[in-house]
């Protein structure tokens, strides 16, 4: 099974994550944020990936650090899970629904790692934390995954439902991109032979 364990310590945040990318959706997740809990339940339960975060931060100044370093750490994890990339699909891409909103996320596990987000969140909060906070995980992620991450809000009138939507959203694409492809027969997915 492709899975890894990271530990992440620093002055502000202790964290520990375990992912497994063949999973069921199972999880075990507490970083002290109940609305950032409910994201990554979703990156779990909508990836399929097996998933345990554990986190302490300084939340008594304010979340950033803690969402900031599970995204690095989710990131290194999954970049150790899914290893060299031989054989798999790559990139992924899903569109996912939540009552009047829809989010989309596209990603490709290039080796290069980028960030893009179009959102017009209604309001400067939700679910108690900064919406700009969602973008920075997802961006934390991006550069420890080495993956171009494409994420859109098309539309939505509450914040939960636009955050929610691309949260499963992300979890449906990076799920598709980093499955094996039999076809492949265990080589790289990049014309050049390496990534």
């Amino acid at each position: 099974m492709r899975t890894a364990k990271i530990n992440r310590k620093t002055r502000e945040t202790d964290i520990s994550v375990e992912v497994n990318l063949d999973g069921s959706g199972d999880y075990q997740i507490n970083t002290g944020i109940g609305f950032f809990d409910h994201m990554l339940t979703q990156v779990a339960v909508h990836g399929l990936f097996d998933l345990a975060i554990q986190a302490k931060g300084d939340l008594h100044i304010d979340p950033h650090h803690t969402v900031e370093d599970c995204g690095l750490a989710l990131g290194t994890a999954f970049a150790e899970a899914v290893g060299d990339k031989a054989g798999i699909v790559r990139t992924g891409a899903a569109f996912v629904p939540m009552d009047e909103a829809l989010g989309q996320a596209v990603i490709d596990f290039s080796g290069r790692p980028y960030f893009v987000i179009q959102a017009a969140w209604t309001s400067p909060m939700v679910g108690g934390i900064d919406t700009t906070l969602l973008e920075h995980f997802f961006q934390s992620f991006s550069v420890t995954s080495a993956a171009n991450l494409h994420l859109i809000s098309h539309y939505g009138k509450d914040n939960h439902h636009m955050a929610e939507s691309l949260f499963k959203a992300f979890g449906r694409a990076a799920s598709s991109a980093v499955q094996v492809d039999s076809r492949r027969r265990g080589q790289i997915p990049s014309s050049k032979g390496v990534l």
